[in-house]
C-alpha cells in the first residue's frame, strides 16, 4: 500500500505558525507515493526560498488522514 503525501508551501505571517497568508497562491509542490521522495521535494522546496523567513513548506500525510484507523492498528 502506498502512502500517500503531500507538499505544498507558502507565505506565513508568523514563521512559527502555519498561518497561510493567501490560501489563493499556496504552491502545491506535489503529491507522492512515500515519504522519501516527498522529503525530497520539500528540501528542494525550502531550499529555494532559504533566504525568506516567510516563507514556509510542509509534508502532509494524507495516507493518514484517508485511513486514520490504519494508524490505530499500526501504531504510527
Amino acid at each position: 500500500m502506498s502512502k500517500l503525501h503531500l507538499v505544498f508551501g507558502g507565505r506565513v505571517s508568523d514563521p512559527r505558525t502555519l498561518d497561510f497568508d493567501d490560501l489563493d497562491s499556496i504552491e502545491i509542490v506535489g503529491m507522492f507515493p512515500d515519504y522519501k521522495s516527498a522529503e525530497k521535494a520539500w528540501r528542494a522546496a525550502a531550499q529555494r526560498t532559504v533566504d525568506d523567513a516567510e516563507m514556509k513548506y510542509v509534508v502532509v500525510h494524507l495516507h493518514r488522514l484517508v485511513q486514520p484507523d490504519l494508524i490505530a492498528k499500526l501504531g504510527n
